[in-house]
């Protein structure tokens, strides 16, 4: 008997390193791989769902990461640090823009390189910035702009209808 509860706690033993393996793979491995290179600066008015960690691409592909976002208490606006790939130079008049993959995806930056021949530097700024665009914004704008056609529409038939 002692033998038996020797061998099922072994087993057990061995069923928890294994699963401790699997979940320290799992963590590491998540798909979020970070790109060392140099750090980049942008201010944006809103950042609403851009997340530390978020992918910086460039034409689709990417090439950094975010690493911060946090408030510049002069203009009260975000400023989000970024890396792009040391082997990447980038003109001094490209522009930053906070995307969405579809119409419910996540959030990314995609920058859009310009035709300056000056580069920006590690620690620079991109000082052209499109911030995010809030869906529920959109669609609450969408929603006001139909009401007031439709109102517009019906006075307009009723004047049409009235009695000359």
């Amino acid at each position: 008997m002692a033998s038996r509860n020797l061998t099922e706690l072994l087993a057990g033993a061995v069923v928890l390193v294994v699963a401790i393996g699997f979940l320290g793979y799992a963590v590491a491995n998540t798909g979020r791989s970070t790109v060392s290179g140099i750090t980049l600066h942008a201010k944006f008015d809103r950042v609403d769902g851009l997340a530390i960690g978020s992918d910086v691409r460039l034409a689709g592909v990417k090439i950094g990461t975010v690493y911060s976002a946090r408030i510049d208490p002069k203009s009260y606006q975000a400023i989000v640090t970024f890396s792009v790939l040391s082997t990447l130079k980038l003109p001094k008049d490209s522009s930053a823009e906070i995307t969405s993959d579809g119409l419910l995806g996540g959030k990314f930056l995609s920058v859009v390189p310009g035709g300056d021949d000056k580069m920006l530097a590690d620690g620079g700024e991109v000082t052209i910035t499109q911030s995010a665009v809030s869906f529920e914004q959109m669609l609450g704008k969408f929603i006001f702009s139909v009401s007031d056609l439709s109102s517009n529409v019906q006075k307009q038939l009723q004047q049409n209808q009235a009695p000359k």
